[in-house]
């Protein structure tokens, strides 16, 4: 009974702590921006490192709806856009990296998603076809858990 208890209470003690750990939209992003569609509709390019150390499978709080390959992340966003002036757009989120690139994003209507390899070369590329004016929340990971230099662009055109 007793190392029943132990195992349970040790169980909920590393989930506690792989959720602490996962990619979280609450935490401060390593840079910032407000944007507008118009402003976005000549491609924006923001230099990052790609690569974390959270495997975003573990992690309960991030479900994305989309793609299912691997991928390891940062806790904290590396971008955050405030955006506006969407409606009129599609919005392209893509990377282009000197490795196996991954890239999550929570989007203003707290919806996650997640790509691997859509931008060709081993690269990351969501398209959102109706993006919400608010808070996009981006993490820019890599398949395997390597680190390498990358740029995360951004770019909308009309629907």
């Amino acid at each position: 009974m007793l190392r029943n208890l132990f195992m349970a209470m040790m169980s909920l003690v590393a989930f506690t702590g792989a959720a602490a750990a996962c990619p979280d939209f609450n935490l401060s992003p390593q840079a910032a921006y407000q944007v507008s569609g118009q402003q976005l509709y000549q491609k924006r390019g923001f230099d990052v490192v790609a690569g974390g150390e959270h495997y975003v499978w573990d992690c309960r709080n991030v479900q994305p709806g989309t793609d299912t390959g691997a991928g390891y992340f940062p806790a904290a966003p590396d971008f955050s856009f405030q955006l506006s002036g969407m409606s009129r757009y599609q919005l392209v989120l893509s990377v282009v990296s000197e490795c196996d690139a991954a890239l999550l994003i929570n989007t203003a209507s707290a919806s996650w998603y997640y790509d691997d390899d859509d931008n060709g070369n081993y690269d990351p590329q969501i398209v959102l076809t109706r993006p919400a004016d608010g808070r996009v929340d981006v993490w820019i990971g890599t398949y395997d858990g390597a680190y390498c230099d990358a740029q995360f662009q951004l770019e909308t055109f009309d629907r």
